[in-house]
């Protein structure tokens, strides 16, 4: 029935928009005739892509000129054109009895109205024109005076409702840089290049700056360089765009321009002055040395088309930030060779201790059985010892293109896509120190080792499609299809359970995730009716995949290391005749303290070592996914302006998964201009998105570490299980639902004099089913037998843990004034003031023995999760800069106001006061300064953090992986760069 009435939807808006195609006016200006030109800059007289050509008094009806700077529309005699272009003073002229012009522009940086893509599908609509906020961001003319080389720290640092918080940790949480808008998810942003549904990472990131799992585009692997500019709507337009657009859009536009060589060889470091910590941390010598080049450049095909290609290399050293801790790094049975093997066998640990007593020195046989004399002997400091938290080293190699051939007036063929490589190695893991028995093998790590995370991901994509015209409709076919893989490894690591066999570099397994997508689209303009009306609608189809390869078997196996066959009936003794004993050095005795008895045969575990790969565990049979989605997509868009001041939009969306079924989604929104100088627009919307198949089908083993009574942090086997496994049906969690949002926005857009633009917009997002991770639940409080389905270690699960809701007000202002021909001052202000809750939390009758209500609860959606989403990242964030152009230099100096954060902690003292901390708001600097040395030929230097501030440091019950808090400006500091850029 649900599919009957879908298709029965589908076709009734087929039957909508083809009646009212039949209700316009068919009768056009009769003098209407074909009028053509060239645009040019006055400065170099090279031809100018992109330029707005308009009928005055009819914003719908126009073009833009092409790569050779080209134009062509329909105009009658008496028609007025208005020539504008972001940068360039707009022209107007009369068309008159002419049929062919050549406009020159001349340069004029007040001129910043540019028409948009993104959130209209109505050619010709400027951002103060817009329903509903759009940011556009020229990054091919912000790149050069930026210290930041990556497309998400641009945007994180130029749009203040944009972030990518970039993990110093985590295990593979560091791989990828999430996205997000508005401080919601990652995976409620939708991001496209060209406006066509971009794939997502492989990569299912399990700790996001808002507490929730989440899947998220690499933009790492899109170069800046091949970018013309970037446009964020910031509203919820699933609506019109599809599942994801709960925050908004995030649309990437990439270069068309031919016969110019541009690009850029940028290097820079981090000073690394150790930051407040004191003698936690150790100033060291500069870090994260960082290179990177790229290049744009463009071949004209036969005069009618275009092939752009970008290229880029990237080298990135890893940037340490030490946590010089004391956490007892050699026990006692280490110091005093007390430990045996699973025969019974001792294990010399100290030979310095067995030389000095061969030698009778009592003063050095007194100072070995120190921590301190041991490591002093051994030319080790607590450094040696300290968690490394930081940046992971990168290499990178990408590549995009973006082509297009005009077959005729009418009819375009077009084609955009890219592939990348990425080699990333990271400091995401504790050491392993030699006291923790369980996972130590001296012949291995002597001194304990300290495991790094690797990942080999390679990303491809390709767009094809045509535009053309079909009667007075324009049709845009498409597909498109992407595709990331991560190839997983560790090194430095090993499978303590297959003793001094085990490997110690491994292959984990690979994750990868393709997505398809094709996409039928027709619009059209109807002038006579109203004040015009805008008509599109279309249909998708999207098929996705996520797989899951297993790595190599001792990556995730459990070998005999510590397993001893007993040979023959007896006591359970060693060589000495004394009960054997565990990884603990404790003798392995019966009820009454005499050696355990056995029998021939019998398989005895005497030593409880770890198994899988340290730090993480490799993914196994059991963890191997091949899963696919199919969805289809119809939807109706229309905007209608009642009168020139008026305009209403609507949007209405029909999808259908195949592991969800239907639904029925829509977005009203209106603008009204008070005056020419005053607008205020408001929408809204609801949305749809159905768990990503990443969070459906994860699993994983992963060792965390849980502080003991003294604060040390204790290494734990957690396992996240599916909700479709038995480990969850047991314990009663339910399978994944869809999350359904209600979006709503009020805004205005001021505009008082040429040059100076504010806009202000107020939003809330209501999303219900928000998809969190529990905590950690064990076989011993579960109970029911939960030990048999679970194993070793401890459970968690994706669940819909909340209701939630976002608020929030967003300001951007922007002042451009010219001081005389050769001098320009600029003034930008954009800031976000948002709030989270968690309206109210979901909660499940769970068969859960040993665990009274309140504690089933905390269980399912933790104080420190509800922390994270709720006040851990800034609710406040500013940016200011100003910059400054002078004949041939520019300056540029921007400051960037994180505001405070409250991370909630789930332990607490003796009298059950939580180890919550807030920290303080912090303000950081960059600097930059050009200097045009040719025409041609341009250098840049400056920084970003240029102060070297760092956030506060953890309060001490918090110390663990790191030492600063990692959601403002990370731990980073200062860092330093220089630039040469050319254009040929």
């Amino acid at each position: 029935m649900k599919r009957k009435l879908l298709k029965r939807g589908f076709l009734s808006l087929l039957r909508m928009a083809l009646t009212l195609s039949m209700i316009a006016p068919v009768a056009a200006l009769a003098q209407t005739k074909r009028v053509t030109g060239k645009v040019t800059s006055s400065v170099n007289s090279e031809a100018l892509q992109g330029v707005n050509v308009l009928v005055k008094g009819d914003s719908r009806k126009g073009a833009i000129t092409d790569n050779q700077g080209t134009f062509s529309l329909e105009a009658s005699p008496s028609d007025v054109l208005v020539v504008s272009f972001i940068g360039f003073k707009s022209k107007e002229f009369k068309v008159g009895n002419e049929t062919t012009f050549n406009v020159t522009l001349d340069e004029d940086a007040t001129q910043l109205t540019e028409l948009i893509v993104t959130g209209t599908r109505n050619t010709g609509r400027t951002i103060l024109e817009t329903p509903v906020p759009v940011d556009v961001i020229s990054i091919k003319d912000i790149m050069g005076e930026l210290p930041q080389m990556d497309l998400a720290q641009m945007l994180a640092y130029v749009a203040p409702s944009f972030n990518a918080i970039r993990s110093q940790g985590g295990d593979l949480d560091s791989h990828v840089d999430p996205v997000q808008l508005r401080n919601m998810a990652p995976n409620q942003i939708l991001v496209l290049i060209n406006g066509k549904r971009r794939h997502t990472s492989a990569l299912l990131i399990t700790g996001t700056a808002v507490g929730s799992p989440s899947t998220s585009v690499d933009m790492l692997t899109i170069p800046a360089a091949s970018i013309d500019r970037v446009e964020i709507l910031r509203d919820g337009a699933a609506a019109q765009y599809g599942s994801d657009a709960v925050a908004g859009v995030v649309n990437i536009i990439l270069k068309k321009g031919t016969n110019k060589l541009t690009g850029s060889l940028t290097g820079g470091g981090y000073l690394n002055s150790g930051g407040s910590a004191g003698a936690l941390t150790n100033a060291g010598k500069p870090d994260g040395f960082n290179y990177q080049f790229d290049a744009n450049y463009g071949f004209k095909i036969a005069d009618r088309g275009y092939l752009n290609i970008s290229g880029q290399i990237t080298q990135r050293r890893p940037t340490l930030r030490p946590f010089v801790n004391d956490w007892g790094f050699y026990d006692n049975t280490y110091l005093s060779n007390l430990r045996t093997d699973k025969y019974g066998n001792p294990i010399i640990t100290n030979p310095e201790l067995i030389s000095a007593q061969a030698a009778g020195n009592t003063t050095q046989i007194a100072a070995l059985q120190t921590q301190d004399g041991l490591m002093s002997a051994r030319g080790l400091t607590k450094a040696d010892f300290a968690v490394y938290a930081g940046m992971p080293a990168v290499t990178l190699g990408s590549t995009f293109y973006n082509a297009g051939y005009e077959i005729s007036p009418n009819t375009t063929l077009y084609s955009f896509g890219g592939a990348s490589y990425k080699y990333l190695q990271g400091y995401s893991c504790y050491f392993r120190r030699p006291s923790q028995t369980d996972r130590f093998n001296y012949l291995l790590y002597p001194n304990g080792f300290r495991p790094q995370m690797t990942s080999n991901t390679s990303d491809f994509s390709n767009t094809t499609g045509i535009k053309s015209k079909v009667g007075e409709f324009s049709v845009d076919f498409s597909n498109t299809f992407g595709r990331n893989a991560m190839r997983i490894g560790m090194v430095n690591t090993m499978n303590a359970s297959l003793g001094s066999n085990s490997p110690v570099n491994m292959y984990l397994g690979t994750h990868q995730f393709s997505q398809n997508s094709t996409n039928l689209d027709f619009s059209r303009y109807f002038k006579g009716i109203m004040n015009g009306l805008n008509v599109a609608f279309g249909a998708e189809m999207r098929i996705e995949n996520y797989k899951i390869l297993k790595g190599q078997d001792e990556s995730y196996s459990y070998g005999d290391a510590g397993i001893l066959t007993v040979t023959k009936a007896g006591a359970l003794v060693g060589p000495d005749g004394k009960p054997l004993e565990n990884a603990s050095s404790v003798p392995i005795v019966d009820a009454t303290g005499l050696p355990l008895q056995v029998y021939a045969g019998q398989q005895v575990t005497v030593k409880n070592l770890s198994s899988n790969c340290q730090c993480f565990a490799g993914f196994g049979p059991k963890n191997e996914r091949n899963e696919y989605r199919t969805t289809m997509a119809a939807y109706l868009d229309a905007e209608l302006e009642l009168t020139r001041k008026f305009l209403v939009a609507a949007a209405v969306r029909l999808e259908n998964y195949s592991d969800f079924g239907g639904v029925s989604i829509g977005k009203l929104a209106a603008r009204y201009s008070l005056s020419n100088k005053l607008t205020l627009r408001a929408s809204i919307a609801s949305g749809f998105r159905a768990p990503s198949l990443q969070e459906l089908n994860y699993t994983h083993t992963a060792t965390a570490f849980v502080p003991d009574a003294n604060g040390v942090p204790q290494p734990l086997d957690v396992t996240t299980y599916p909700t479709n496994s038995t480990a969850a049906r047991v314990l009663g969690i339910k399978g994944l639902r869809q999350e359904n949002s209600r979006t709503y926005g009020l805004g205005m857009t001021y505009q008082p004099t040429r040059g100076f633009e504010v806009t202000v917009d107020a939003y809330q997002i209501d999303v219900d089913n928000r998809i969190f991770r529990t905590s950690y639940f064990n076989a011993s409080e579960v109970g029911n037998n939960y030990g048999e389905v679970i194993g070793g270690g401890e459970a968690q699960f994706f669940v819909n843990g909340a209701n939630v809701r976002s608020r929030g007000i967003e300001f951007v202002g922007n002042y451009t004034y010219n001081l005389s021909r050769n001098k320009t001052l600029n003034f930008t202000l954009a800031a976000i003031f948002s709030k989270n809750t968690i309206l109210s939390r979901k909660t499940l009758d769970l068969k859960v023995a040993n665990l009274n209500p309140e504690q089933v609860v905390e269980k399912y959606l933790s104080r420190d999760v509800i922390g994270q989403f709720e006040t851990g990242t800034p609710r406040t964030k500013l940016i200011g800069s100003a910059s400054y152009r002078f004949n041939k230099v520019n300056v540029m100096l921007r400051g960037t106001y994180f505001g405070s954060v409250t991370e909630r902690s789930i332990s607490s003292d003796d009298n059950g006061n939580y180890y919550d901390q807030t920290f303080s708001a912090q303000t950081i600097f960059d600097l930059s300064v050009g200097y045009d040395l040719t025409r041609n030929l341009k250098l840049s230097i400056g920084g970003s953090n240029i102060f070297d501030r760092y956030p506060d440091i953890l309060r001490s019950e918090n110390q663990g992986f790191y030492l600063y808090s990692n959601n403002q400006q990370g731990s980073n500091g200062a860092y330093y760069y220089g630039r040469v850029m050319f254009n040929f």
